[in-house]
């Protein structure tokens, strides 16, 4: 991570069972995990080693744009990583997400989890002055990685301060997605009380990350109370506020990087280079040049080429209205952009379903070292939680919860203010709806419009193929089940 990361290998060390033979009782050349922690280096390694799993996160974030209405898969034919085509056309299954797919996903935030879980499961070893702050950080991050294993499987396996070893799926049972998100709000109650607004080093888990995740979390279980109470909480006495309608423009640019509307921002670097073989160990950003366009010749010599997948539908251009600012920060009008930009060319016809629209948020730009594979590597960073979101997110729970309209529609407003549109003026249902509609065009590209959707009981009606009462959740790929002995049944309809 950009200024937060080192090299480790300490999760792949394997305990060594002793011998009773003397001459084969020697003593290891590498510690094993049982002998760490034993200082508070140990501890901060092995919680820049829970952070480093974020770095993979971008895969999820352009699998539920493709999901959602916002977004077509694209990519080179129909053919290219079917994995994504079958989730955008809503056929996806349990079986054939192998490599770059669902099981791959879902393997790595076990692993992130179970990281967390290392430092968790030997939190009173050893004492040291920051500790309190390493278990708040370690409990933010084992939240987030659960909050993305709930969002898209329900009922997880899970153990809490523990590790899964190997043998272990053979005896643990699907945890209750309620009992998830139990341990997800308890673990962001701690990190919030013990964390402070501004940390010392960038990409750092804060008090208003936690507090808008803990909010976030409560949203989607309709705990609209307690969901208004923590983001309220942030909003009034967090650091944070809107850029200014001549700042935004900026904002998704690698100068604005973890700016004051950022909450919590996964960072990313061009440092290490990275291939294919590998997708965990990348420390840049993939999804950049993945959504950027086929053979794209940029005259200005802003923006790189890509390989045209996520491709934004006219539907979700057509949401905008009229003078929105948001509209060509957001989303690239691939022709209108070389017709402004004379010398600028891109490869029309290299691409699958491509709509002449790229989601110039989270694409390519140039100046990255391009060490390695140049698809790979790009420094761009993600912004998780963004201050417009918590805004939208307090407007939301304080209307369904019907707590005071007037308050929801003062943080509608200041969204649509800084948007340079009028204010709304609605109240009850039309206010929701008004919510709804600002959350997908403030929020376009990043990864939150389908558990909207599916949160809210939607998505069967905008999603095509969606079906209720299967594709809310994804399926667990069927190489795990079988894993587990078949101690698991998988989501319903899979």
């Amino acid at each position: 991570m950009k200024n937060l990361k080192i090299i480790y290998s300490l999760f792949t060390i394997f305990i060594m069972l002793s011998c009773s033979d003397d001459f084969v009782n020697v003593d290891p050349q590498d510690p094993s995990s049982e002998s760490f922690f034993n200082s508070e280096q140990d501890y901060q390694d092995a919680l820049v080693a829970a952070y480093d799993y974020l770095q993979t996160t971008s895969k999820f974030v352009q699998f539920a744009e493709i999901a959602s209405d916002n977004t077509l898969c694209g990519g080179e034919s129909a053919i290219d990583s079917p994995y994504i085509q079958q989730i955008d056309d809503m056929i996806h299954s349990a079986v054939g997400q192998g490599d770059g797919g669902l099981r791959t996903m879902w393997q790595w935030m076990y692993e992130a989890v179970n990281r967390c879980n290392y430092i968790m499961e030997f939190q009173d070893k050893t004492d040291f002055p920051n500790k309190t702050s390493v278990i708040a950080q370690t409990r933010f991050l084992r939240a987030y990685y659960n909050f993305i294993l709930v969002k898209w499987w329900g009922d997880v396996p899970m153990l809490v301060d523990q590790r899964i070893r190997l043998g272990g799926q053979y005896t643990i049972d699907r945890t209750p997605k309620a009992e998830v998100y139990a341990l997800i709000e308890q673990d962001l109650i701690f990190a919030a009380a013990n964390l402070p607004y501004v940390q010392s080093q960038t990409g750092r888990a804060t008090k208003g990350a936690a507090e808008a995740l803990l909010g976030k979390a409560y949203l989607y279980q309709d705990k609209f109370t307690d969901a208004a109470t923590v983001l309220e909480s942030l909003i009034n006495n967090g650091p944070h506020r809107l850029l200014t309608p001549t700042e935004y423009p900026n904002m998704f640019e690698r100068d604005w990087e973890n700016n004051i509307e950022s909450v919590f921002e996964v960072q990313y670097s061009d440092v290490d280079g990275g291939s294919f073989d590998c997708f965990q160990c990348l420390e840049g950003n993939y999804a950049s040049y993945f959504n950027g366009p086929r053979g794209f010749v940029d005259s200005t010599g802003k923006f790189d080429a890509g390989y045209s997948f996520n491709v934004p539908t006219q539907e979700v251009v057509d949401a905008f209205e009229a003078g929105d600012l948001r509209l060509e920060t957001s989303i690239l009008d691939i022709q209108q952009y070389i017709a402004n930009n004379p010398g600028s060319s891109y490869a029309a016809n290299q691409g699958y379903e491509q709509t002449g629209y790229f989601n110039r948020k989270i694409m390519a730009r140039k100046g990255d070292l391009n060490i390695g594979d140049a698809a790979l590597t790009n420094p761009d960073n993600y912004r998780a939680i963004r201050y417009a979101d918590v805004l939208l997110m307090a407007a939301e729970a304080l209307n369904r919860g019907s707590i005071s309209d007037a308050r929801a529609l003062g943080y509608l407003n200041e969204v649509r203010t800084r948007a340079m549109l009028p204010d709304a003026a609605s109240s009850g249902s039309n206010l929701t709806n008004d919510i709804y509609k600002e959350r997908r065009v403030e929020l376009v590209g990043e990864g939150h419009r389908f558990f909207d959707l599916v949160r809210t009981g939607r998505a069967a009606a905008e999603i095509d193929g969606f079906q209720a009462g299967k594709n809310e959740l994804f399926p667990i790929p069927i190489e795990e089940i079988v894993l587990s002995g078949n101690r698991w049944d998988n989501n319903p309809g899979y």
